[in-house]
């Protein structure tokens, strides 16, 4: 009987975390406005593309993962509809396995998972999981005005 108790609660407890962890899955979340100026920081983002220009989606990916496919057509969509934007966003696809260094400098712990930048030292959200192509717009826009 005790073995039956122990078994339904932690069901119970890895029922309340799954459901608990799908809820935050793809919702734009806002990072601390402060800008990092680590130079190695630094010079891993601007080695991928991650420029001063406009705003900047950093997505990671890699061949085996299944949802960073709909990540890429969510960002390639929101980005097209940007590009006449005063100061129009830049999509930078970067496969986890290629740059781990930077994946690790950034705290990337599963895939998909998306940053929005303004520049290379201001990180302004971070999004695990898909996000919504309105979420991702309602971030961008006051980023590309």
């Amino acid at each position: 009987m005790t073995q039956i108790t122990v078994l339904i609660l932690t069901l119970l407890v890895a029922t309340i975390a799954g459901v608990a962890l799908q809820r935050r899955a793809g919702k734009v979340r806002a990072t601390k406005a402060s800008e990092n100026t680590d130079s190695e920081r630094i010079e891993l983002l601007s080695g991928v593309g991650v420029g001063t220009a406009g705003p900047t989606v950093l997505h990671f990916s890699a061949d085996w993962c299944g949802p960073c496919a709909a990540v890429r057509r969510v960002v390639g969509q929101v980005v097209a509809e940007l590009e006449r934007s005063p100061k129009p966003p830049a999509e930078v696809e970067v496969d986890i396995d290629e740059h781990p260094r930077l994946a690790k400098e950034l705290g990337v712990l599963s895939l998909p998972t998306t940053f929005i930048f303004d520049s290379p030292t201001a990180e302004m959200f971070r999004i695990s999981g898909v996000p919504t192509s309105a979420d991702l717009r309602t971030a961008l826009v006051p980023l590309s005005s």
